[in-house]
């Protein structure tokens, strides 16, 4: 996927309500906000919700006054909008133990797809590294995270029950990880932990 560059004239469109700049919109980031809530384990029945009522509210955003200040930061003011109703949505879960600001700031052991996407070296790497892994794990990671299979279905396909799905997506995202973070360390960089 091409990053789009965002400027005035299209957030004004958006705003005045231009049918292709809608269609737009909605083709650009529906893809981008479906990763992003994916890699935090989102249902997919939510999934859908969040992702339309991200879209209102930015619509509805761009037509207040100084509703967007600067358009070539579009794409994460879309983004911030959308961590906002996800924040909301995880509260409603919780309605008797509400969780503070804090709680989204702990680091997660899931893979960042929504920070990779933001990046095209980074991208690049991705695709780099899921090429080189074992076929059987590329092919599980393409079938549960890229093709967003049914569980059920990835199961029959692979010959394998729902708990060693499991395991198995866990071993292939660890060695997704570690591969990675491999090709992201600097040529003669120290391989060990760094001393702090």
């Amino acid at each position: 996927m091409e990053l789009f560059s965002f400027d005035q004239a299209y957030v004004e469109r958006l705003r005045d309500g231009d049918f292709a700049t809608q269609q737009h919109f909605i083709a650009y980031f529906d893809p981008l906000l479906r990763i992003m809530l994916r890699a935090r384990m989102i249902p997919s029945d939510r999934i859908d919700d969040i992702k339309q009522d991200t879209f209102i509210r930015v619509v509805a955003a761009l037509r207040k006054e100084g509703g967007v200040r600067q358009p070539e930061r579009f794409g994460a003011f879309v983004n911030s909008i959308c961590k906002n109703v996800l924040h909301e949505h995880y509260r409603s879960l919780h309605k008797s133990d509400p969780l503070d600001d804090a709680h989204f700031e702990i680091p997660d052991k899931t893979i960042d797809l929504e920070g990779m996407l933001l990046s095209k070296q980074v991208r690049d790497c991705v695709h780099k590294v899921l090429r080189e892994m074992a076929p059987r794990d590329h092919e599980l990671l393409r079938a549960i995270f890229l093709e967003e299979k049914d569980k059920d279905e990835v199961c029959r396909e692979f010959g394998i029950d729902r708990d060693y799905l499991r395991v198995c997506v866990h071993r292939a995202k660890e060695r997704f990880r570690t591969l990675f973070e491999k090709q992201q360390r600097p040529v003669g960089a120290p391989v060990g932990r760094e001393k702090g």
